[in-house]
C-alpha cells in the first residue's frame, strides 16, 4: 500500500471515529432530557396527587350586539366647547348687507356671491331645521351641524330658523340669533335669504369654506 493511500484511510477512520462519538453524545443529551422531563412529571404526580379531568364548559354562549363605534362624548364636548364661542349679544348689523336678502359675505368674498347663492348656483347639500326648538339647544344644534359639515367638506347648506310667527310678540328672535352664531363661524364665509322655493325669509342659505375655497 502506498504512504498516500494510508494516509487517506487513517483519515477515513478519524472521521468515522467522530461521527460516532458525535452521535452518541447526542443520543446521550436526547436520553438525558427524556429522563429529566419523567422526573419532573413524577415529581408533579407525587406532589399533586391524582388528578380528576374537569367535567365539560356548561356556560351559556349568549350573543352580544355590537355597539356602532361612534365617538358620543367626544363629538359632545365638541358641540359644548363650539356652542360656547357662539355670543348672544354680537352686534352684526354693521356686518350685514341690506340688499333684497339681508346677506353676509366676509373680506376677500365678491359682491355677487349672495346673489348667486341665491340663485342656486351651489347645490344645498344638507339642512338643519331649528323649528321648536329653544335658544340653547338651538345654538348646540348649529354649532354642530356647522361642524359637521365643515368635516365632511360641503360647501352650500340651508339653516330653517322660521319668520318667528309662533313667537312671543311674533318677534323673530331665533332668526336674529342664527344669524349672530354664523357670523362668528370662520368657516362660513357668506349667508343670505333664501328664494321663496327655498324657504324665503324663514330660512338661510350658508356658503362654507371648504376644503378649497373657491374663486369667488
Amino acid at each position: 500500500m502506498k504512504p498516500r493511500d494510508l494516509e487517506r484511510l487513517i483519515a477515513l477512520k478519524d472521521r468515522m471515529a467522530r461521527a460516532q462519538r458525535e452521535a452518541a453524545a447526542r443520543r446521550a443529551a436526547e436520553a438525558a432530557a427524556i429522563a429529566r422531563e419523567h422526573m419532573e412529571r413524577d415529581r408533579f404526580r407525587l406532589s399533586v396527587g391524582p388528578v380528576t379531568p374537569l367535567a365539560g364548559d356548561e356556560r351559556a354562549d349568549l350573543p352580544r350586539p355590537g355597539v356602532e363605534p361612534l365617538p358620543r362624548q367626544r363629538q359632545l364636548d365638541e358641540a359644548r366647547a363650539l356652542a360656547s364661542t357662539l355670543s348672544d349679544e354680537l352686534d352684526v348689523s354693521t356686518l350685514l348687507e341690506t340688499d333684497a336678502g339681508l346677506s353676509f359675505r366676509r373680506d376677500g368674498v365678491g359682491p355677487d356671491v349672495p346673489a348667486r347663492l341665491r340663485r342656486g348656483q351651489w347645490a344645498i347639500q344638507r339642512q338643519l331645521d331649528l323649528h321648536g326648538l329653544r335658544r340653547d339647544a338651538a345654538r348646540d344644534a348649529l354649532a354642530t351641524f356647522v361642524r359637521q359639515a365643515e368635516r365632511d367638506g360641503l360647501r352650500c347648506v340651508r339653516i330653517v330658523h322660521g319668520k318667528g310667527n309662533g313667537s312671543p310678540g311674533r318677534e323673530p328672535v331665533l332668526k336674529e340669533k342664527v344669524k349672530r352664531w354664523l357670523v362668528q363661524k370662520n368657516t362660513v364665509i357668506a349667508f343670505t335669504h333664501a328664494s321663496a322655493a327655498d324657504g324665503g325669509h324663514g330660512a338661510l342659505l350658508v356658503l362654507l369654506r371648504g376644503s378649497q375655497r373657491p374663486s369667488v
